[in-house]
């Protein structure tokens, strides 16, 4: 290969990610999702674009897609503290599981009428695009600046980190029924991705967090730990997934159980691992904006944004509705964690399966799912923000006072006062259950494990949950002045 055209490649490249990093610094200012312009640029360089580059290996998109994803997930294990994955645990699980399946239904029975297809392709669609996406909701939640409940934050991320396995057995088993006359066993593909996922995630990590306790990595060779996490992170991955089991499943648990076990080991290697996700991220968008031909869109433009106005407002939203009533999520928390089902690389990375495989028609569910992915980091990913202010489920930091004022009110109660005395002293109706303390009265109310930013209504008043620690509320908030009519869903709240 001539020299020159080496140094132009690099060149191009280079400055390809220099120009997307910085249009993203200042597009999140303006509120635009920052792998949306990672994802505009590589069509800009595209075969329709300015740079005109024609790109169509489909192959080299699946593994740096799955390479990328991988270190996603691994930052997002990494990120998450123990406590922090107990509370969210049983509502994710529950949304990465069923809340799949049925967003994945719902959305595939809209594609077989939207796009006239066979039913099994349309479902195939649903199950590509039917699964949140690691990499946009980690990334979003974070540049956005949320300051979410515990309880919030942890189930939107935990579930974006265990969702895929049951997207990826869908659109296997679908592929399967269109390519194949061989049945496919759901239940096996599931236990197997699932089963040997968990087990690899776990057994490596614990014996990964071992070997960090005893590796000379103090001083200069304290930078040496992200390397080694980061590497040790895609071998789990790729073992995990030639055993037949989830790798997506598998790193996610590994980096969970590494900050876990060896905490003070991983904090020092933190930051290059943001900076390796962030690689990841740029070099995967980039790349799925390339694959894509804008001028073969138009014709299944206005089927694929029906689909994708199907999974945003009906599908996610009634699967968020089935999953998470069982654990008194209230009704602003339900419509939120309805509206943050972002989609992003696994989508596109999953409709690449199915042109593997040579199933007919493969192209057209590979671009519906680009204009999912699309629609879904410019609305939703663009409103995060004014979707939780909106609402009212973004917490005041710490020190701003007339913030905390005015989502806490101007009172603090003691958890441990009598809710009678409280209660008679404001003019407030009796507890149904004497005798109890302000804290009691809290948890019975919200029938679940407080979190800081539980709130309530008892009459006039709106009480909330202003302080914690250790999963005891340490302080109580107390507000006299009367609800947003149009803020509706917090428990006990009038009308």
């Amino acid at each position: 290969m001539n020299v020159d055209v080496v140094y132009l490649t690099l060149a191009a490249a280079g400055a390809l990610v220099f120009v997307s990093v910085v249009a993203g610094l200042y597009s999140s200012r303006l509120g635009l999702s920052f792998l949306l312009v990672f994802l505009v640029a590589g069509m800009l360089a595209g075969e329709d674009g300015l740079g005109g580059i024609v790109f169509d290996d489909h192959r080299l998109v699946f593994w740096v897609g799955n390479a990328a994803l991988a270190v996603i997930l691994l930052d997002g294990g990494l990120q998450t503290t123990v406590g922090t994955f107990r509370t969210g645990l049983k509502p994710a699980l529950l949304l990465a599981t069923v809340g799949v399946v049925v967003s994945a239904a719902v959305t595939g029975a809209a594609a077989t009428w939207l796009l006239g297809v066979d039913w099994r392709l349309g479902m195939l669609a649903g199950a590509v695009v039917g699964s949140t996406d690691a990499a946009a909701v980690f990334a979003l939640m974070r540049s956005a600046g949320l300051r979410l409940s515990e309880r919030l934050a942890s189930t939107l991320e935990i579930e974006s980190g265990l969702n895929d396995p049951m997207a990826v057995v869908l659109t296997l088993i679908l592929i399967a029924s269109v390519v194949s006359t061989r049945a496919t066993s759901a239940w096996t593909m599931l236990a197997m991705q699932a089963g040997v996922g968990l087990a690899g995630g776990l057994g490596a990590g614990l014996a990964m967090a071992a070997l960090m306790k005893r590796l000379p990595l103090a001083g200069t060779q304290r930078g040496l730990a992200a390397l080694v996490l980061a590497s040790a992170g895609l071998a789990v991955f790729a073992g995990t997934s030639v055993l037949g089991g989830s790798g997506f499943l598998a790193v996610y648990l590994f980096g969970l159980v590494l900050r876990a076990r060896a905490e003070r080991r991983v904090l020092g290697a933190l930051s290059a691992m943001d900076g390796y996700a962030w690689l990841a991220q740029a070099s995967m968008f980039l790349l799925l904006g390339l694959l894509v031909t804008p001028s073969r869109l138009w014709p299944t433009l206005g089927p694929a944004l029906g689909v994708a106005a199907v999974l945003m407002f009906a599908a996610r939203p009634l699967a968020v509705a089935l999953c998470l009533a069982p654990f008194h999520f209230d009704r602003r928390e339900i419509a939120y964690v309805a509206w943050v089902g972002l989609r992003g690389a696994v989508p596109i990375v999953l409709a690449v399966f199915p042109i593997i495989a040579g199933v007919p028609g493969a192209l057209r569910l590979l671009d519906v799912a680009f204009v999912v992915v699309l629609a879904s980091l410019l609305l939703q990913g663009g409103t995060l923000g004014w979707a939780a202010q909106r609402l009212r489920l973004n917490l005041p930091a710490a020190d701003d006072e007339p913030a905390q004022r005015a989502a806490f009110g101007d009172f603090a109660i003691d958890p441990a006062a009598s809710a009678e005395a409280v209660f008679a002293f404001y003019g407030l109706p009796p507890p149904h259950t004497p005798g109890c303390s302000m804290a009691e009265w809290m948890r019975q109310r919200l029938q679940r494990p407080p979190v800081l930013g539980d709130a309530v209504w008892h009459g006039a008043a709106r009480l909330a949950v202003r302080g914690m620690q250790g999963g005891r509320i340490t302080s109580i908030g107390l507000q006299l002045q009367g609800r947003e009519p149009d803020v509706p869903g917090e428990p006990g709240e009038p009308g």
